[in-house]
């Protein structure tokens, strides 16, 4: 996992190191200046902008390095008196100390009408959550019009560090030095985009920092025994797949089959038996008489229009059909449930608005989700993962917008079904089932991606 920190995590670590450790905030500073200074090509000259806290004091302390290092350097500052304090005001003292001069423009875009080589944009930093104005917001848009590479200092001015969503303009940078740990604009679009190359600058700070967000990397899967047999790998059951839907429960199937589940067995209503049968003969395909397998290990209900859960106290994947209005709150307070809603189910299942915007989806997780055992993955560009009697969010950042298609959440279901049906626990099965379904898209181009194709790559990209 990758935690990303929101303003107040990264002071509170920030504060473990100066007061626990000893470690002089001039210290941590220097450290982030040069980390920063190695990520500009070398020979280029560097236009430095310095705002008023301690990210100008980042600044300072990089142009500083710059000019020791030969380079041809300016520093510029939004206002005529930036009124630095602090470690700020020590590195503009340290400048001045080596002949630098501090400028200032009422028309910061005649004033970068003659820059060459890089721009280090050090504005503004953690501090930030409103909309930019003044004078700063002058420079962000002569900058953004200039044409001219970024550097920007921990995150580009005028990205709320906290935050998903863009308060207002703001730097788009080339690249960012992200100083000790990635904060939230740092992993979730479209303030991600924002970032351009993100490049993590080691400083001496906590290496496991607590995160109530984290974004979910590659998950390691146990290895499978030299003796293993199909019994070892769980039996799968999927009630699905009625009249004109049968295709639903045919992706299920391929989509716990194809992540390893030993057993897959599929349930249909009786008039699609047949049809289901021969697109997936490598499930065991009957006709739902109203009563389970007695052998199951994870059950799977709702692919192609099954909206009736039968009576079962083990594993339960709910998907599509199954999640009905209102019933939000009783699935995730039953232990070892997993349920798949896209916004528009979510905001159904919860009677809650629909969550657009990608702070307002992490709200809404975060909200039902606290406390509970049931396990909740809120599907979408960045689906998020939450509860499992867990408090930290995940954020898959896997896939394209090629998996908008009909099929592909079906497939994603099989998925969680048959990597919990191998034995890993409920929620690591979900976030396995996410990250491998958006990286068997990331295998393929966008534009008429079908959902058997997916299947396709996971053989594979499990090997790997």
């Amino acid at each position: 996992m990758i935690p990303l920190l929101t303003a107040d995590e990264m002071r509170v670590v920030e504060r473990q190191a100066i007061e626990g450790w000893g470690v002089p905030s001039l210290v941590l500073q220097e450290h982030a200046a040069l980390g920063a200074l190695a990520l500009l090509p070398p020979g280029q000259p560097v236009h430095v902008l310095a705002g008023p806290g301690n990210n100008g004091g980042d600044a300072l302390a990089l142009a500083r390095l710059a000019r020791l290092e030969g380079r041809e350097v300016s520093v510029w500052s939004p206002s005529a008196q930036p009124g630095w304090r602090g470690d700020a005001a020590h590195q503009a003292r340290l400048w001045k100390g080596l002949g630098g001069e501090i400028r200032t423009s009422t028309a910061p875009a005649e004033a970068m009408a003659v820059w060459r080589g890089w721009v280090v944009d050090g504005l503004l930093g953690l501090g930030t959550t409103r909309p930019l104005e003044g004078a700063a917001l002058a420079w962000v848009r002569a900058l953004n019009a200039s044409g001219l590479p970024v550097l920007a200092l921990d995150l580009p001015s005028g990205l709320d560090p906290s935050a998903a969503e863009i308060p207002g303009e703001a730097v788009r940078a080339t690249r960012t030095a992200c100083f000790g740990h990635r904060k939230v604009c740092h992993g979730l679009m479209p303030a991600r985009e924002a970032c351009g190359d993100i490049t993590v600058v080691p400083i001496p700070l906590d290496r496991a920092p607590r995160a109530a967000l984290q974004l979910l990397e590659r998950p390691i899967l146990p290895p499978r025994a030299w003796d293993a047999h199909k019994g070892s790998f769980g039996h799968v059951v999927i009630r699905a797949g009625s009249l004109g839907m049968s295709g639903a429960a045919v992706l299920s199937a391929l989509g716990a089959l194809r992540v390893g589940a030993g057993l897959v067995t599929v349930l249909t209503d009786p008039e699609v038996r047949a049809e289901v049968a021969a697109q997936v003969p490598e499930a065991m395909v009957r006709p739902w008489q109203g009563t389970l397998p007695a052998e199951a290990d994870v059950l799977l209900v709702g692919p192609g229009g099954i909206d009736q859960v039968p009576d079962w106290e083990g594993p339960l994947v709910l998907d599509a059909s199954a999640l009905k209005e209102g019933e939000g709150k009783r699935w995730m307070e039953r232990p070892g449930t997993a349920i798949t809603p896209h916004p528009g189910e979510f905001a159904r299942l919860f009677r809650l608005p629909r969550p657009m915007l990608m702070d307002e989806r992490l709200a809404q997780a975060r909200q039902v989700s606290t406390g509970k055992p049931g396990v909740l993955l809120l599907k979408g560009a960045q689906s998020v993962l939450a509860g499992g009697a867990r408090e930290e969010l995940w954020i898959n950042p896997t896939g394209h917008p090629g998996l908008a298609t009909g099929g592909s959440g079906d497939l994603l279901a099989g998925m969680v079904a048959g990597f919990r049906a191998q034995g890993l626990p409920m929620r690591e099965a979900v976030a396995a089932a996410a990250w491998f379904h958006g990286a068997a898209a990331d295998r393929l181009p966008g534009a008429g991606l079908l959902p058997r194709d997916l299947a396709d790559q996971l053989p594979e990209l499990l090997r790997g």
